[in-house]
């Protein structure tokens, strides 16, 4: 088994049903999720005119590979109702892979750990409350830490997942 880390992002529609609704489809598809963070509304990253997201992250174990993970959840985007716009634009709902163990991938359409992550308090914020300790296998920091080396934030604690 494999120790799996997501991120979990909407700022169209039901935001918060949006991301239910993935939870639900990921244990449908077999998924054993372990853990939950709260959910957080976060201002939009790097196109700002548009409306703010609820973030979250679990953490789930699988046996199935990176590359079909990635695939999985493009599907449960697409059933979640995602529209293909524009990078960084609004979507009802965004399934990014944080972590897969302690892999690094570098490929053209899968790059684990997600390259930005230590820069996005959207998605440290909730990884940590999940996984504090867990160590980037490239920047040897933990979660923890990344999340220190942030600058101060507009993130509200929402609800529970």
């Amino acid at each position: 088994m494999s120790l799996v880390a997501i991120s979990m992002g909407s700022n169209l529609g039901n935001r918060l049903s949006s991301l239910r609704k993935a939870i639900l489809l990921l244990k449908k598809e077999g998924f054993n999720i372990i853990k939950t963070s709260d959910v957080f509304e976060t201002p939009p990253f790097g196109v700002t005119n548009q409306p703010r997201f609820l973030n979250a992250c679990l953490l789930m174990d699988t046996e199935i590979n990176p590359a079909d993970l990635l695939e999985k959840l493009k599907k449960i985007e697409n059933e979640v109702g995602r529209i293909q716009r524009f990078r960084w634009g609004p979507r009802e709902i965004d399934l990014d892979i944080i972590f897969y163990d302690e892999k690094v991938i570098d490929g053209p359409s899968l790059k684990v750990p997600h390259p930005h992550m230590h820069e996005r308090p959207f998605v440290l914020i909730p990884l940590k409350q999940i996984s504090p300790q867990w160590v980037h296998p490239i920047l040897k920091k933990t979660v923890e830490q990344m999340a220190e080396d942030l600058h101060e934030c507009d993130i509200l604690r929402i609800t529970e997942l």
